[in-house]
């Protein structure tokens, strides 16, 4: 079942989705909830590598991974190895405004399906190109990149490296080439010229580490993992309730006198050790330790509520199921039913063009 045609930001646009797994489905995705007809290419039989990664299944056994990216698009299956279905890509990537593909470098110029190739057939088309490091042939899995590209030796302790209990560098490499894509189509049509837009895993974690990041290449500083702690602000981490951990995010000194008051401990703010953000930190220690004491007395939940009618941002460690709830209690309306099948929503609310939900993701034809 499809839902009737709203008209939305990217109405008309046509993409031919050749990416697999996750940042470039992310980001077509993305774009198809704001209108553009995506037309997902997968292997014969098996489908998207996604497809098989579970559990967690649904009920009908389809992998809840693919079904998370996958929505407001349509799939062909194609052997790209075979000359009928390669005759059936060109036509498409002939037709399409956009083209995404995330095969290791090379592999699309072998099938006759580069960029140089499609832009032959199609002189104005944006091609985007998603790599894990640049021209190099290395794999580019989320993990590996989150290790080789320095997030795991910023995350978690300072002698246990970790992985983000998501695959972040995927998200933020599917971010960064929506928004390539939506501006080399914006300069397509200013120009009529499209072009080759190449996104890389390792790149876009190196820009989103931003202030660590930054700070390297700024002062040669090698940041390592601290925990939940902030390398430049304090306090700036969870903190030990009679219940559950408690995150306090204090970001000026305002905030800071606030806190001291709502803790019960005036005395803070005038203390020599605590009269700066620096200073604080210099002494995280001993100001972590009589903050979680002073915590220690009530619930997670009373410190927040009393933290938050002050103006210090504060908030209880949720689950992801709490966090949906939290969602529903501000009104973000972050869940959304498409075709029986639950999903969540697009975050990017507009006031015209809102994004729409009328195709549910493909099922698996075999």
């Amino acid at each position: 079942m499809e839902h009737v045609r709203t008209p939305g930001a990217l109405d008309g646009l046509l993409i031919a989705d050749f990416g697999r797994v996750l940042a470039g489905p992310y980001a077509t995705m993305l774009l198809g909830d704001l209108g553009a007809d995506v037309v997902k290419i997968e292997r014969p039989d098996c489908g998207d590598d996604t497809r098989s990664w579970g559990p967690p299944w649904t009920d009908d056994g389809e992998a809840t991974y693919f079904l998370s990216v996958n929505r407001n698009k349509r799939s062909e299956f194609w052997d790209l190895r075979s000359d009928d279905d390669r005759a059936a890509a060109r036509e498409l990537v002939t037709r399409a405004d956009v083209v995404v593909e995330n095969f290791l470098p090379g592999t699309m110029a072998r099938l006759g399906l580069g960029y140089d190739d499609v832009k032959a057939l199609n002189p104005d088309v944006v091609y985007v190109s998603i790599t894990g490091f640049g021209e190099s042939t290395l794999p580019g899995y989320d993990l590996l990149v989150q290790a080789v590209g320095g997030l795991m030796s910023v995350t978690g302790a300072p002698d246990e490296p970790t992985k983000v209990g998501v695959a972040m560098v995927d998200i933020v490499t599917g971010l960064h080439a929506a928004v390539g894509l939506l501006a080399a189509l914006r300069h397509r049509d200013a120009t009529g010229e499209g072009q080759h837009v190449e996104v890389s895993l390792l790149s876009s974690l190196l820009s989103a580490l931003a202030n660590q990041s930054g700070a390297h290449l700024m002062t040669g500083a090698v940041p390592r993992g601290m925990g939940n702690r902030h390398p430049s602000l304090t306090p700036y981490e969870v903190f030990t309730t009679a219940d559950r951990p408690l995150a306090i995010a204090v970001g000026n000194e305002r905030q800071f006198a606030r806190l001291a008051d709502v803790l019960r401990h005036p005395e803070w703010a005038d203390d020599p050790r605590y009269a700066s953000n620096a200073l604080r930190v210099e002494h995280r220690d001993f100001l972590v330790t009589a903050m979680n004491d002073a915590l220690s007395s009530r619930s997670a939940g009373e410190w927040a509520s009393d933290l938050g009618e002050a103006g210090v941002p504060a908030g209880p460690v949720n689950d992801i199921e709490q966090a949906f709830a939290l969602a529903d209690q501000v009104g973000l309306d972050m869940r959304v039913d498409v075709d029986g099948l639950a999903q969540v929503a697009n975050p990017i609310r507009m006031s015209a063009t809102p994004a729409t939900y009328r195709r549910r993701p493909p099922r698996l034809e075999t």
